[in-house]
């Protein structure tokens, strides 16, 4: 092979180098602004208010009342509106880094750090998702970008899991208006679900396969560079298709059964096991936005609910939703989808009994 041969090949190479260097750090730089615009900063002056008010705000469950509004469609539409009011910055830029992820980030990076079904891979999922601080609509985007990506399904699983139940300022927030005993508890069984959860999750996926992928810009030849946006612009409308109108729909639907889910039950149910099972179950179906578990939590205590009650909803809200489960349905495999669920629904009932022997 010629001098001229080898000194164009070289040439080549040092450019898809840094042009994927260079889309990395694009990628980082659209990621830590966003994150720093919806999350960070806000939640920096929101611990402030935790921790001199001991509040964080009303449930966004029941308002100022005691319990939920009757179902109907102003419920519906009421509910909607204070929902996607808090949510929509964080659902916008999740599914901005979803797409992204997709066409910046090289694919043998990921599979070398989370593509396998080790538990390293699945633990360094757990710890990517620290930062990100988003409910589990907004981070259920980001999780179908990296399946895309060929990620495994515990490390995917674990980065969508531990945005909510381990967000740092949930914990903070959780710690000033409920108390250190919530906050253990959340950490521990955030924990199992985060990094035990998602691992074993690896052993009902099998040999399945990965949704289609989006081929990524930095593997591409040279003459195909300029499709940068094409790709992306790809990417994001498959998810703006598939993701968006469930969403919606079932958002507004579990804001119309918000009374049916949660119960105004009788004085002595209100403490038993009924109890824990009933919101083990509405909590892990229903859907809110990040850290609004703790008003609820706050708001059923006030009325008379017990702590194994709220043990069962400290997990189940945040964990996942009905609408998140139907966000990520076409990225893993179903067997993987119930036994997430099941999991939720089952560690919630512990949680929530736990807490009305230690609360």
């Amino acid at each position: 092979m010629s001098t001229h041969t080898n000194d164009h090949l070289l040439g080549g190479k040092r450019s898809t180098s840094s042009r994927t260097i260079l889309y990395v750090v694009l990628f980082l730089i659209i990621a830590i602004a966003g994150l720093t615009y919806v999350k960070w900063w806000p939640y920096y002056f929101k611990a402030f208010k935790a921790a001199a008010e001991h509040s964080i705000g009303s449930s966004i469950l029941t308002g100022d009342q005691g319990t939920a509004p009757a179902p109907s469609l102003q419920s519906a539409w009421d509910y909607g509106v204070v929902y996607f009011k808090s949510v929509w910055k964080a659902a916008v830029l999740g599914i901005l880094l979803g797409s992204l992820v997709q066409v910046l980030i090289p694919s043998r990076w990921l599979l070398k750090m989370l593509g396998r079904t080790s538990f390293k891979s699945t633990a360094l999922g757990g710890i990517a998702s620290l930062p990100g601080m988003m409910c589990t609509c907004c981070a259920a985007p980001i999780a179908v970008g990296l399946r895309k990506k060929n990620v495994s399904i515990g490390a995917s699983l674990a980065f969508w899991i531990g945005n909510p139940v381990l967000n740092p300022a949930t914990l903070i927030f959780m710690t000033f208006v409920l108390s250190w005993k919530f906050t253990l508890l959340r950490i521990v069984f955030g924990i199992l679900l985060t990094f035990a959860v998602s691992y074993f999750a690896n052993k009902f996926a099998g040999r399945s396969p990965v949704p289609d992928v989006v081929d990524e810009v930095v593997n591409q030849p040279e003459d195909q560079q300029g499709s940068f946006f094409t790709l992306w612009l790809k990417s994001m409308g498959t998810m703006l298709l598939t993701i968006v109108p469930a969403y919606l729909i079932t958002v507004l639907l579990l804001g119309a059964a918000r009374a049916w889910m949660f119960p105004a039950l009788g004085a002595g149910t209100m403490n038993g096991i009924l109890a824990v099972i009933i919101f083990a179950i509405a909590g892990t179906l229903f859907v809110i936005p990040t850290a609004a578990e703790i008003p609820i939590i706050a708001t059923f205590l006030s009325i008379g609910f017990g702590t194994g009650a709220a043990g069962a909803l400290l997990i189940t809200l945040p964990a996942v939703s009905l609408p998140s489960l139907l966000m990520v349905s076409r990225s893993f495999p179903r067997k993987v989808i119930w036994f997430v669920l099941v999991s939720v629904i089952c560690l919630g009932i512990i949680c929530g009994a736990l807490s009305a022997v230690v609360l």
